[in-house]
């Protein structure tokens, strides 16, 4: 007959099935299974106090051992050598790996700060301390990095503690959060359940996801947003400058110690992307991107990566004064719906390795920017996220926007094809009382983390700033086009003796690899060290090879005179002869056979 055997562990308790004749190293191999431990990587005894061992060599059933239906054993993970205050550091990364999360590399801000004391040291005050100079009292100990109190008089106030801070909060008891899990909600109901027929026809309570309460998030992922300087920023504006239209990029930067507040985060950003698009005056569409990994890729090597995305939404009020409408406020909305179904999208793809989640991944880091009108008519940066409920209901496709009413959100009714659990949030009635209403519709408010956007006091380059720079990418409805006769331009009009603060350029770095006629893809890995580095010497040393020799030469057919353009190149005595042997279309830039009129590609004459 079947007995039930109770097996303790860290991690808690779990019950196993066997039999009265079964050997021990069958029951044990299934403890492992349970626990989700490799062979010998813990011990079981009959005894709390780790005596009794029962080992697989023992060739004897659980009946002789005397282990009966109801018995409690005790599980013991095998712990590497060392002092016992090691072991209790690493319970908690211990305990939750039993529990089967993942093996997981954070990234490198997040390892800095888990490593970060964090604590909020305080001076001794003059008036209330009645202690010596080594003493400490409730006046001058130490803070914790969430205190509240302390974040809420800071000026500004902060109303999110750092996603840090918040982890210590969690760890931070007698158990050493030895139980926590940063559960990641789901909308969807588990796959599995062989007790009815699946949906529409049957659920259950196993199956069926829980209803949905929405709260104003404790923490906040990223507590800061810095461009490097203002003509990162100014540059992007150009563009609904000239046109009137509303315009959107990609933030590349990377993830810094955000020292103002305690183990917060702030998202620099040293370049903008700006994708394939269709924008008006009043609406965008992102386009499909090809070229969308390859930016990744050279971003990475730059030491950089995607960290958020901006747009507009300006309209001109007096063109005379330069001031634009204050539209985006507390009377109408911050963020419309639609945007934050869009950055819910956008965090979902890019989600923020934790430790601490069975999943590996918790939450996003990925930020979003408005480029609007603030209180005084000029041009302001907002910095917002959505919640982590938000990225859920985006991500289990159960949030829409409203047609008429950009501040509100709604929540799906259940179909045939899909359930959908019930949404709620908190709202004050007339008479003052809390009431919990059906977010049908909801209020995006309930949904928006604000996040504060800055300017540094001394700008910092990542990338050098030219008065004449090369053109931004996507930007051919402007008439401004990237290709080999924009950057002869280029090349004629920055003749720096500082060959790496010409080429510093994070446009021109993305021409030179997804060109269609030279596309530099294995041979600029050198160059790219080097303005990540600010090497001068390696990119001098990537100047001397064939490949922007070549460049040279194809820049010298389009008919820019390039003033010392001889001095950039090693084959700069061959550049006359190739230009006579060969020319570049302006329209398409395919090089043409000599003595041809027309260009073999487009079709168009020679100009």
């Amino acid at each position: 007959p079947l007995q039930i055997i109770r097996v303790q562990s860290p991690e808690g308790v779990k019950r196993i099935t066997a039999t009265k004749r079964e050997t021990v190293a069958t029951f044990l191999k299934k403890v492992a299974k349970e626990f989700g431990f490799r062979n010998n990587g813990f011990s079981v005894y009959t005894n709390r106090n780790r005596t009794g061992e029962i080992t697989a060599s023992q060739n004897k059933s659980l009946n002789l051992l005397k282990i009966k239906h109801g018995d409690m054993l005790f599980l013991y993970p095998s712990s590497p050598a060392g002092s016992s205050s090691e072991t209790m550091d690493t319970s908690v990364s211990q305990g939750l790996r039993a529990v089967g999360a993942p093996q997981v590399v954070e990234d490198e801000i997040d390892q800095y700060l888990i490593k970060q004391d964090g604590k909020i040291y305080r001076n001794r005050d003059q008036q209330l301390c009645r202690h010596g100079p080594l003493g400490k009292c409730v006046h001058c100990v130490p803070l914790e990095p969430f205190d509240e109190d302390y974040l809420n008089h800071l000026e500004p106030p902060v109303k999110h503690m750092s996603f840090h801070a918040y982890i210590r909060k969690l760890t931070g008891g007698a158990d050493k959060g030895k139980f926590v899990a940063l559960e990641n909600i789901s909308c969807k109901i588990k796959s599995g359940c062989e007790g009815h027929p699946p949906w529409p026809e049957g659920i259950c309570t196993k199956c069926q996801p829980s209803a949905i309460t929405l709260n104003r998030q404790k923490y906040r992922h990223v507590d800061n947003i810095m461009f490097e300087n203002h003509t990162i920023a100014d540059r992007f504006l150009d563009f609904w400058r000239k046109t009137g239209n509303q315009h959107l990029g990609y933030l590349y930067g990377r993830y810094t110690e955000h020292k103002d507040i305690p183990l917060g985060i702030r998202a620099e950003v040293a370049a903008i992307y700006e994708p394939p698009q269709i924008g008006t005056q009043n609406s965008l569409e992102i386009l499909e991107d090809p070229k969308a990994e390859v930016v990744d890729e050279i971003a990475a090597k730059l030491g950089l990566r995607k960290v958020g995305w901006i747009f507009t939404d300006l309209v001109s009020e007096d063109t005379r004064k330069g001031t634009v409408r204050y539209s985006r406020n507390k009377d109408t909305y911050y963020l419309s719906a639609e945007e934050c179904i869009t950055a819910g999208n956008f965090q979902n793809q890019q989600p923020n390795i934790c430790r601490l989640s069975p999943d590996g991944h918790f939450g996003s880091k990925f930020v979003t920017v408005v480029a609007t009108g603030g209180p005084d008519n000029q041009v302001h940066f907002e910095g917002y996220q959505v919640s982590n409920q938000c990225m859920a209901l985006v991500r289990d496709e159960c949030l829409l926007p409203c047609r008429d009413a950009p501040e509100l959100g709604y929540a799906k009714e259940s179909s045939s094809e899909q359930y959908v659990p019930d949404v709620f949030y908190k709202d004050i009635d007339k008479f003052g009382n809390e009431i919990t209403q059906l977010a049908r519709p909801l209020p995006v408010e309930y949904l928006i983390i604000d996040i504060t956007t800055t300017f540094p006091k001394d700008p910092v380059y990542t990338f050098s700033i030219s008065q004449n720079p090369f053109p931004i990418e996507n930007r051919d409805v402007l008439g401004e086009t990237q290709d080999f006769h924009s950057l002869a331009t280029y090349l004629s009009q920055n003749t720096s003796s500082v060959f790496l603060d010409i080429i510093s350029d994070f446009h021109l770095l993305l021409f030179l690899v997804t060109n269609e006629v030279m596309p530099l893809r294995d041979s600029i890995s050198l160059l790219l060290e080097a303005v990540r580095t600010k090497n001068e010497e390696l990119a001098q040393t990537w100047k001397k090879s064939e490949q922007w020799a070549t460049i040279e030469q194809l820049c010298s057919t389009v008919g820019v005179q390039i003033s010392g353009l001889q001095e950039y190149g090693a084959m700069g005595s061959s550049t006359h002869a190739v230009s006579a042997a060969m020319w570049a279309c302006q329209h398409c830039t395919f090089m043409n056979q000599p003595g041809t009129d027309h260009c073999e590609m487009c079709s168009l004459p020679r100009t």
